[in-house]
């Protein structure tokens, strides 16, 4: 699961290109936000302080002034299961476009989904059998857990796999053969693009524990894509 920057606003004002918080003085975007936050104020448009950029941005936060920050745009490629990606698609703020099973043929890898449990307290959490990944932390009956539904989804990869094969080779519709490819461990890649507004918001809650793990760790990976043209993102990062 990844998320890696494709594309962002960029000014054609070459003074604000000066934020020496990024890795790339070309590549901020703090300075492009600033500058259409001071519309009203002409000769101030162009400081590229950063400690006053800074206090202004979050003064902007605190006080709930998102529209500056409507006025850059970025977009994401993200790689997820397609179970996660229906998730991320009821973000209806964003644009998206997404691989598609009807016009191209499936990679035949697929997703181990990891053994939890059901919280019967929470119905939003599942309990890690695993936390370091080795089993060592399990008692016998839930390290046989684990590798039973290993073993099972395993099972079923087999079979889907070949049945897929078998139905493109033998020229049944792409459309029709997606049918019974397993929408949790199908991997998707998709591009997410929305305004920075848009991303703060996306990230600050679905990096929060009400979210499914999976989805978690993509809002994480935005966040560290954004970055570095944006450095303030990590702090909306609610773990």
């Amino acid at each position: 699961m990844t998320a890696k920057l494709i594309s962002f606003s960029n000014p054609i004002n070459t003074n604000l290109n000066s934020n020496s918080n990024c890795d790339n003085n070309n590549e901020s975007l703090e300075d492009l936000v600033c500058y259409c936050a001071r519309v009203s104020n002409p000769s101030n448009q162009n400081i590229t302080d950063n400690n006053k950029n800074d206090k202004l941005l979050r003064y902007l936060i605190t006080n709930l002034h998102w529209s500056p920050f409507e006025m850059v745009s970025i977009c994401l490629e993200i790689v997820t299961t397609r179970d996660i990606a229906r998730q991320i698609l009821r973000h209806r703020s964003f644009s998206f476009q997404e691989f598609s099973q009807r016009y191209a043929v499936v990679d035949s890898s697929f997703e181990v989904r990891e053994c939890r449990l059901q919280d019967m307290k929470n119905r939003q959490n599942s309990i890690k059998l695993v936390k370091d990944g080795t089993g060592h932390e399990c008692d016998i009956q839930n390290k046989q857990l684990i590798d039973e539904w290993r073993e099972k989804q395993t099972e079923i990869f087999e079979k889907v796999r070949d049945t897929y094969d078998w139905a493109i080779n033998n020229g049944i519709a792409k459309e029709q053969a997606r049918a019974i490819l397993p929408e949790g461990n199908t991997p998707s890649r998709m591009y997410m693009n929305g305004t920075l507004r848009s991303w703060i918001h996306y990230i600050q809650l679905r990096s929060g524990n009400g979210t499914q793990e999976e989805h978690r760790i993509i809002a994480i990976e935005c966040a560290k894509a954004i970055g570095p043209i944006f450095p303030m993102i990590t702090e909306f990062v609610s773990i």
